[in-house]
């Protein structure tokens, strides 16, 4: 059964991460197609030159660095940061908390058994000690 999860969980991950790449490189067409645009927009319709100089150079270049970042996101925060990284952190952390527990059981044990012995010992003296006050009762009689 772990096996046909694996392998799912496999599937998923090709899966998402071909959806990743696939979002980028429409990204890029859109951001080509959109660049034309608005140079085109510029140039020949001259749209915003009463604005701002070669306002679409701007526009272009915070796009470009909006494309930069998705790349980024997509090749190279995924690939260090992506579900493996994730699976392991989380393993981490779940092993960490198993040993503070653990930790925690066994201190809770020794207290346990500690409180048992004391309570054990206690029993006993006070059951010795009426044995030995009955015997000094039994004495005096």
């Amino acid at each position: 059964m772990d096996t046909m999860n694996d392998q799912h969980e496999l599937y998923e991950n090709a899966r998402a991460r071909s959806k990743q790449k696939k979002r980028l490189y429409y990204h890029f067409i859109v951001f080509l197609v959109g660049a034309v645009f608005l140079i085109l927009l510029n140039k020949f319709l001259k749209v915003g030159e009463n604005v701002v100089e070669n306002w679409f150079v701007w526009a272009i270049i915070l796009w470009l660095f909006f494309f930069v970042l998705h790349f980024i996101n997509v090749f190279v925060t995924h690939r260090f940061m992506g579900k493996d990284w994730e699976r392991i952190q989380t393993e981490k952390l779940v092993r960490e908390q198993e040993l503070k527990i653990a930790k925690l059981e066994k201190e809770m044990a020794d207290d346990y058994a500690l409180k048992a012995e004391k309570s054990q010992e206690l029993y006993n003296f006070e059951k010795e000690k009426r044995k030995s006050d009955l015997d000094n009762a039994t004495e005096e009689w």
